[in-house]
């Protein structure tokens, strides 16, 4: 007769995984958000004909769209250089926020049986839509490089500097909204509704169908407060990188460079470190709540 094996009874409570770290945790995690960063994409084209194609589609048709009313019927491609790069730029910086913005609101909503189910870091689910809304940016800047290429425009490392300081701040910025407003539209539904009036305002809060002078010949001094604008910083940080140096006419080239604001660099590391503490803020709304997810999910 085999002797009775003692039984160890460990007095402690069962606990979910973790998710106090946050967004270490999440990135800690990076096969699962590898996973679930192709699902996105999948599910996101999914019964499509044209596929990965909507990602050159959607930019493109905004960017059609756009110049012809501005740059047709207000004749603004007249008085701005290469008016579509400097355009087309914007809409690359613009489409990346929304986009970020807009399905990081809605990815606790629509992944609602995977945060029930799974024990898993749930901003997980919004740095997933940001890195889905960066994938869909690499073919855009194919198409801006290839067009710039034409006008005469060479790359820089300066250039290179200001476009990825431009993604930073959209990646920071991007997932600090997303953050807190996907806890939000658990509790109300009518933050999604919210987020899309937002981002059409974006589009006219930065120089994108505009150019900065513009801003700064109706507004003067208090134009700098325009530049208190994280997006709008990003934007004239990517024109710098792609539009600046397009023009093979020397007066035209000048042109665009006065286009820029004094002091660019340092307003793109302002908005960074502002981007940065809004992501840490984000973070502290979303520990404080993310534990009453599951219950307003049934």
């Amino acid at each position: 007769m085999t002797e009775a094996q003692p039984v160890r009874v460990v007095d402690a409570p069962l606990l979910p995984a973790s998710h106090d770290q946050g967004l270490v945790e999440v990135f800690r995690r990076r096969y699962l958000l590898k996973l679930l960063v192709r699902r996105e994409i999948t599910a996101r084209y999914s019964g499509s004909f044209l596929g990965m194609l909507w990602s050159y589609i959607n930019p493109l048709s905004q960017f059609a769209v756009y110049y012809f009313v501005m740059g047709v019927l207000f004749n603004l491609h007249e008085d701005i250089p290469n008016f579509p790069l400097h355009m087309f730029s914007a809409i690359i910086v613009v489409h990346f926020f929304t986009e970020t913005f807009a399905a990081g609101t809605r990815s606790i909503m629509r992944n609602k049986a995977l945060v029930r189910k799974m024990a898993m870091p749930r901003e997980m689910f919004p740095v997933a839509s940001m890195l889905v809304s960066l994938f869909h940016v690499l073919p855009q800047v194919v198409i801006l490089v290839i067009a710039a290429v034409v006008s005469g425009w060479t790359p820089d490392a300066v250039g290179m500097m200001y476009a990825l300081l431009a993604i930073a701040v959209i990646m920071l910025l991007g997932t600090a909204l997303a953050l807190m407003f996907s806890v939000a539209n658990v509790f109300f539904r009518d933050f999604g509704s919210f987020v899309g009036i937002l981002t059409m305002y974006v589009r006219f809060g930065v120089p994108m169908i505009y150019p900065f002078t513009m801003v700064e010949e109706r507004f003067g001094r208090f134009a700098d407060y325009y530049l208190l604008n994280p997006i709008a910083d990003a934007v004239l940080l990517f024109q710098r990188a792609f539009w600046v140096g397009t023009s093979r006419d020397v007066s035209r080239e000048e042109m665009i460079v006065d286009h820029m604001p004094d002091g660019l660099l340092m307003h793109g590391m302002v908005a960074l470190g502002v981007s940065a503490a809004l992501l840490v803020v984000a973070q502290l709304v979303f520990t404080r709540l993310e534990n009453k997810i599951p219950e307003r999910l049934t």
